[in-house]
């Protein structure tokens, strides 16, 4: 790259307020040229010396005018990462590039990211490797595939890679997050829980490197079995938490009049999909599960090809007014049907004292018949109107 290009980019990186991070642990033999590339494009330059033992502390030595960060031990890259986010936003910057100082990136690819940022706004980039060249591990190429299903499954956004150190952060919403993890599962769960906070997470090409001198500290099974533990709880938040939030706020922010109308009227599904939708969400509602009705709408109507955002609202019929309602229709129910002798209770305190405990087998039973019987009425309603008015609209 020209002079001149190489001083329009490092003047487009001061401007932007970005900085260039780079972790480091016990890689004395590439540190130094990573260091000195990186120097072409800039001197906003973050370096995290994560308790190396290797002449990594002499190297940097000759580097005085760089801000440096030194652990006595070793801590992990995520707190690495986390320590040198929380230097570079103290100190006024508002994006950072992180680059592995393994040497397995390229330094002049720095631009690529400064010239995505320019046409983002609340963005992460990830640098995207071409993970089907043959230097690529093929261990590193199944834990890619891995990890990005996982990240689909957790936002719905789909990438082609979610595990390159090659990346551009947001340093004002990543200040306001707390992190949980502290080594290479850190890197996963900021991409997850950034997306959960509106901000894009999008993929620019790189190159990289695989030499036969390159050092990894991954370990194949302790920090796999990390990054498993983690996606595991990123799924449950997120299907429990996160997409019932959003489907809320997706309501809230259309109005519930327009959300029926372009969700239930003017969807491209069938009536008889819409209704069987509408049957699902009663049941859904209506059954034993509290606290997990919008989840199991989600799942089941997802497995059944039906209309997720209907039948996750007319799961809400258990809405605290309908409660008492709900439970007491159980109970009733299940007595008639299992014949067995009724318990006197305070209608009015039923979600309180919940004395149905004792009869819990009748208020089951009952409650999974009102469901049915639910279902089907509403499902039979909607299904008339719907028809009804698809033939009027003819």
């Amino acid at each position: 790259m020209a002079v001149p290009a190489l001083k329009e980019i490092s003047a487009k990186i001061s401007d932007l307020k970005c900085c260039v991070l780079i972790p480091t642990y016990n890689n004395e033999n590439t540190l130094k040229k990573v260091v000195d590339e990186v120097l072409c494009y800039t001197s906003n330059i973050i370096i995290v010396n994560d308790g190396s033992t290797d002449d990594t502390a002499r190297i940097l030595k000759d580097y005085p005018e760089l801000v440096q960060i030194h652990f006595s031990k070793n801590k992990g890259k995520g707190l690495a990462l986390r320590a040198g986010f929380k230097r570079a936003f103290q100190d006024g910057y508002k994006f950072a590039i992180t680059i592995d100082s393994d040497d397995q990136h390229y330094a002049e690819d720095i631009p690529v990211f400064i010239e995505a940022l320019q046409k983002y706004k609340k963005v992460l980039l990830i640098g995207a490797r071409n993970m089907t060249q043959e230097s690529v591990p093929k261990n590193s190429s199944f834990g890619n595939k891995f990890s990005n299903f996982w990240f689909w499954v957790e936002t719905g956004n789909k990438l082609t890679d979610t595990q390159s150190g090659f990346r551009l952060y947001p340093l004002k919403t990543l200040n306001k997050v707390k992190f949980y993890t502290t080594k290479f599962e850190f890197e996963i769960e900021a991409i997850v829980r950034l997306s959960w906070r509106g901000i894009r997470v999008k993929n620019v090409p790189i190159k990289v490197l695989y030499s036969e001198d390159r050092v990894s500290h991954f370990r194949p099974y302790k920090d796999f079995i990390r990054i498993s533990i983690l996606n595991t709880w990123l799924v449950i938040v997120a299907f429990f938490y996160i997409k019932p939030r959003d489907f809320i706020l997706k309501i809230k922010r259309k109005g519930l009049k327009r959300f029926f109308v372009e969700n239930l009227l003017h969807s491209a599904d069938s009536p008889s999909k819409k209704a069987l939708s509408i049957a699902l969400g009663i049941f859904i509602g209506t059954s034993p599960f509290w606290g997990f009705h919008g989840i199991l709408a989600i799942a089941l109507a997802a497995a059944l090809r039906l209309n997720k955002a209907i039948a996750f609202a007319f799961s809400n019929i258990s809405v605290p007014p309908m409660i008492p309602v709900i439970i007491y229709a159980s109970y009733k129910l299940g007595i008639w049907m299992l014949g067995t002798e009724e318990m006197s209770f305070d209608m009015e305190n039923i979600t309180v004292s919940f004395k149905l405990l004792k009869n819990i087998k009748e208020y089951m039973v009952g409650s999974i018949l009102l469901g049915i019987l639910s279902a089907l009425t509403f499902g039979s309603l909607g299904y008339i109107f719907l028809k009804f008015r698809e033939r009027n609209s003819e």
